[in-house]
């Protein structure tokens, strides 16, 4: 597996603890804003919407699937990244992006788009036709990290994801109790309201930032009250190993060393 060994590692200790007591760290600059610049100009051909002419605009948002073209892949590849990886997941126990994932590309509007509920990123049991059947275990089977990558500039007003800090460790004891099994959405998502009261962050950043999340970290959307769409891509970072929950000691990883201090061990 690629190693961003071969690079100065970005995450200071510090990152590293924000990660692990709040799930996230935010790395400014993560790709070039020729690379965001050319992702988004296949991105608005396939809206089927005019830059120039808010008119066109007409959905609060639209999703767009799997894209492999070249912006894509080297933004997912770029070599920060690939570093950040090895420090958060442990070196090479992940898979290298081929693909950026769907884009919920968010314009202002005063609808609703109905999809503003706080929730997690299932992780695996895709083959099942209702989504809310799909799946989360405390090992994130399938998902090594979630990811949050800006392909257009993200003020405040702009329909920022937002983020309930250090809900990954409620999360975490939700899904323990279930084992290898875990739970399915349908049945996570009613117990989320204990998070309620962690604090809520904006994930915010010029085009070119991205947001490295706990797989397990509580995240919604939210209504555009800017003026240009936002363009944002939300794809895991897929596994090369399992999470090691017991035994790791030492050379536990980051995300798993966050799930041992959920469950009362030393984070």
């Amino acid at each position: 597996m690629p190693s961003g060994s071969s690079i100065p590692r970005p995450l200071r200790d510090a990152d590293i603890d924000h990660f692990v007591q709040n799930g996230f760290v935010r790395i400014e600059g993560a790709f070039p804003r020729t690379v965001a610049d050319a992702a988004c100009a296949l991105l608005w051909r396939d809206t089927g919407c005019d830059p120039e002419d808010p008119s066109t605009w007409t959905k609060p948002v639209i999703r767009l699937g799997l894209y492999t073209q070249a912006p894509f892949v080297e933004a997912a590849n770029a070599p920060v990244l690939h570093a950040a990886f090895d420090q958060l997941v442990g070196d090479g126990r992940w898979h290298p992006g081929r693909a950026m994932g769907t884009f919920p590309v968010r314009f202002p509007s005063a609808q609703d788009p109905g999809d503003l509920g706080w929730h997690v990123d299932a992780s695996f049991g895709w083959e099942m036709p209702d989504f809310l059947e799909w799946r989360v275990n405390i090992a994130s089977k399938g998902r090594a990290l979630l990811m949050l990558f800006l392909f257009s500039d993200v003020g405040a007003d702009d329909a920022p994801t937002r983020i309930r800090a250090g809900s990954h460790l409620d999360v975490a004891r939700i899904l323990a109790p279930a084992g290898e099994t875990g739970l399915s959405l349908r049945e996570i998502v009613p117990q989320l309201p204990v998070t309620a009261g962690r604090r809520e962050v904006m994930a915010t950043g010029p085009a070119g930032t991205v947001y490295l999340c706990h797989p397990f970290l509580v995240h919604a959307a939210q209504m555009h009250r800017g003026k240009r769409p936002r363009f944002l891509a939300q794809p895991p970072l897929l596994p090369s190993a399992p999470l090691r929950l017991a035994g790791a000691g030492l050379d536990a990883s980051p995300v798993e060393r966050a799930i041992s201090l959920a469950l009362g061990g030393i984070g």
